[in-house]
């Protein structure tokens, strides 16, 4: 699992080092965005049809079939002859990610019980460390030293490895009569892909008020509401009813869509601030930001430690107040023109976040049965993928409205970015409040793991 979830975590950090490479040698540099957006929109669409499906046919399968996407992506990706090409070659990468990043998390939820699963979530949560630091080195030395293919290529001996290990995994799935929901799955992914291409290139490729976003928009909530009437007359829907109705689901998917919400903010702006305001290096920035992945890892793996005695709400509870903490720490760091503060208050929020997306994603996976637990976690990936969606939306008004008609975002001083990147950092601060404030409302039942639940749980491994 740690070898499939390298494959995505290593492709998010490798690629941005080399796009002013890749925009020379196959021109197009306007259109270098897209190698982002249509990743993250074909991987954040398609992860609750995966959950669905693992719950039908299995977990292993569909670990297969999303190990082997991304290495056929990454192959096409490789070969491009064009930069049309290689987004296409991107979505199909982002294909298969949507089925890696919640499998590997829904059979570490089947194969450990609870107490085993803290220590393992720390490991899973070291892979992001790690490829945090290795994914920028690898991007810069292939493309300083060898090729920007090397990118690509490079993916091919870990995926066949981790396809290779997998042989040994073996599950006790039992199959049933359960039909696919065809029709369900299709309008669930089309008008997903819809509302989060108008939230990710809407005030970029075009304006918020123009024919594609209205279109976009409208398209997507018209299909989602058809998508919602039609789930209520299938027999086993993609996304169940009582997704929507348990307390502890919804108040831990919030949680997950701030999450998402609040790494977009850092990941996208901390090293813009960090290069144009306080004039610092790339490697300087990508090292401040590199802070929040190493807090992350250190957190998440003594959190089991802690929710095992006190509970996933009250570990919640500490872990959000904690980046609550550590985006005050931002803020005044910001107006003190500080890169060591601005990277101490990002390990700070990396502490936190390994304190809440951890414990919380596992208290939605302990509160389902086996026979649920993908859709489960489908839902909780996806929902912190909408969250970065409405991130980059949020957070990129903010800045295009200030400097609307400026130019390029990396060419533009310090003087005339650093007012809103204050506000995207303000901004950032108040999705803390809001995680703190939905960590508060999940059930108190969910102060200490439910003992029948372990042992259930137990049995099960």
């Amino acid at each position: 699992m740690m070898l499939a979830t390298s494959l995505v975590a290593i492709d998010s950090t490798i690629l941005a080092t080399a796009i002013p490479t890749i925009a020379r040698d196959l021109g197009g540099f306007t259109q270098a965005p897209w190698l982002f957006s249509v990743y993250l929109l074909a991987q954040a669409a398609t992860v609750p049809v995966y959950g669905k499906l693992a719950d039908i046919l299995g977990r292993k399968p569909i670990m297969v079939l999303g190990v082997v996407l991304f290495l056929v992506g990454s192959v096409l990706c490789a070969l491009a002859p064009s930069m049309l090409v290689l987004i296409l070659a991107r979505g199909v990468q982002g294909l298969g990610a949507g089925a890696v990043q919640p499998m590997a998390q829904t059979i570490v939820g089947d194969v450990y019980n609870l107490a085993e699963r803290a220590k393992v979530q720390g490991y899973m949560a070291s892979v992001w460390a790690i490829s945090s630091v290795v994914g920028p080195t690898l991007g810069g030395v292939f493309t300083s030293y060898l090729d920007w293919r090397w990118i690509f290529w490079v993916n091919l001996p870990l995926g066949v490895i981790a396809l290779l290990l997998m042989r040994r995994f073996t599950e006790s799935h039992e199959r049933t009569s359960r039909r696919i929901d065809v029709v369900g799955s299709v309008l669930l992914t089309a008008g997903s892909a819809a509302l989060i291409l108008f939230l990710l290139e809407g005030g970029v490729s075009w304006s918020w008020v123009s024919t594609a976003s209205i279109g976009l928009a409208a398209g997507g909530v018209v299909l989602l509401a058809v998508f919602a009437v039609a789930q209520r007359h299938v027999a086993d829907p993609v996304l169940p009813g009582w997704l929507f109705t348990s307390r502890l689901l919804n108040t831990t998917n919030a949680v997950s869509l701030l999450v998402g919400a609040l790494l977009i903010g850092l990941t996208a702006y901390v090293p813009l601030f960090a290069q144009t305001v306080l004039h610092q290096s790339p490697l300087v920035a990508g090292f401040a930001l590199a802070a929040l992945t190493l807090g992350w890892p250190i957190a998440a793996s003594q959190s089991g430690t802690i929710y095992l005695r006190i509970g996933f709400k009250a570990t919640g509870l500490i872990g959000s107040a904690i980046a609550v903490v550590g985006t005050v720490v931002l803020n005044l760091a910001g107006h003190a023109d500080s890169v060591i503060a601005i990277a101490a208050a990002c390990f700070s929020i990396g502490l936190g976040m390994g304190l809440v997306a951890t414990p919380t994603l596992i208290a939605a996976q302990v509160s389902a049965e086996t026979a649920t637990r993908g859709v489960v976690t489908g839902a909780n990936m996806f929902a912190r993928s909408l969250g970065s969606a409405f991130g980059v939306a949020i957070y990129g008004a903010v800045i295009n409205t200030a400097v609307a008609g400026q130019g390029d975002l990396e060419n533009l001083p310090g003087w005339l970015l650093e007012p809103p990147l204050q506000q995207v950092f303000l901004g950032v601060g108040l999705t803390a409040v809001l995680l703190l404030v939905f960590v508060a409302l999940m059930p108190t039942g969910s102060r200490q793991p439910h003992l029948a639940a372990t042992a259930r749980e137990e049995e099960e491994t």
